[in-house]
């Protein structure tokens, strides 16, 4: 188990992260989000021990990630956005860097290579952007950690791939692990991620199970940007933000009554039920047969005090 108390960390006179306290369970995919800047990567390198805390402490099965003790390396990966595209045979980089992983599998590692259709005799540095996300996506589900940080694992892959490594992180990864990725990609991940931690200014501002979340908080994705959202996030398109549940009788009816050509009805405006069958995206120039701007991608989350 991992418990954050009263962490704190800056770059210079920058503050990043304040005051942060929380904690994350086995047997948990969790989701990290927040706009650029935020300090999620920093937050994956000081959960890995690749930074140090300034102020607060980290505690991962009673170490301190920073010490770098062999026993908890032995226990997690830290997989960056940014990966090296060596001039080795991704099989023999696998076979190579996972003598220093206790539990690595080989076998596992091609086999996952396989699932992602990717050649394991390529040289690293000629594969594509995609190919070399996959091959370290690959190797990091073969090493049997109990920890596993990823940051952006999704950025590169294209759409079949994506649903790849959404089978594979569900597949290859042990019941009682601690997974954490962050993630630009929400929609990628809305299904396997739960919970989910937001980060904004320095600070959690969401932190609770997708069980916890229905009567509390839901995201709205579109392009109107809502003065009521608690947290929201530029995408192209549009934006993505969080909405205090008490917000959604309002949308619901705003868009049922542009929508009032449809045959769809909302009899719980306010409920969870409510709010899947009316909070689509409307345009003027569509119906709501096609993909509409605003999508529910997902009802997450308890907040800050509602």
């Amino acid at each position: 188990m991992i418990q954050i108390n009263n962490l704190g960390f800056s770059y210079g006179n920058v503050p990043v992260l304040d005051n942060i306290t929380m904690k994350l369970e086995p047997g948990r995919i969790y989701g990290l989000l927040g706009e650029n800047g935020v300090g999620k990567t920093t937050l994956l390198t000081l959960l890995c021990g690749l930074k140090k805390t300034l102020s607060g402490s980290i505690d991962v099965d009673g170490s301190n990630p920073y010490d770098r003790e062999p026993d908890l390396l032995a226990s997690q990966y830290y997989l960056p956005d940014e990966v090296a595209a060596l001039p080795v045979k991704a099989e023999q980089f696998a076979r190579m860097e996972g003598e220093f992983w206790p539990d690595y599998d080989h076998a596992r590692f091609l086999e996952i290579m396989r699932l992602f259709e990717n050649d394991p005799e390529k040289k690293m540095n000629a594969m594509s952007a995609g190919q070399l996300k996959k091959t370290y996506i690959s190797f990091a589900l073969s090493l049997g950690c109990r920890y596993l940080y990823l940051d952006e694992p999704t950025n590169g892959l294209d759409i079949p791939s994506k649903a790849q490594f959404r089978s594979a992180l569900m597949k290859y990864t042990a019941e009682d692990s601690t997974i954490v990725i962050s993630t630009h990609q929400v929609r990628d991940l809305e299904n396997i991620i739960d919970p989910i931690i937001i980060l904004d200014r320095q600070d959690v501002l969401l932190n609770a199970s997708l069980d916890e979340i229905s009567e509390k908080l839901y995201f709205d994705y579109g392009n109107t940007l809502h003065p009521e959202s608690l947290y929201s996030e530029q995408l192209p398109g549009g934006h993505i933000q969080a909405l205090r549940a008490r917000s959604i009788s309002r949308l619901c009816s705003m868009r049922y009554t542009a929508t009032r050509h449809s045959s769809r009805q909302c009899s719980r405006p306010g409920s969870p039920a409510g709010i899947a069958e009316l909070c689509h995206t409307h345009n003027q120039s569509e119906n709501l047969d096609n993909n509409e701007q605003y999508i529910l991608i997902q009802k997450i989350l308890e907040v800050l005090p509602l």
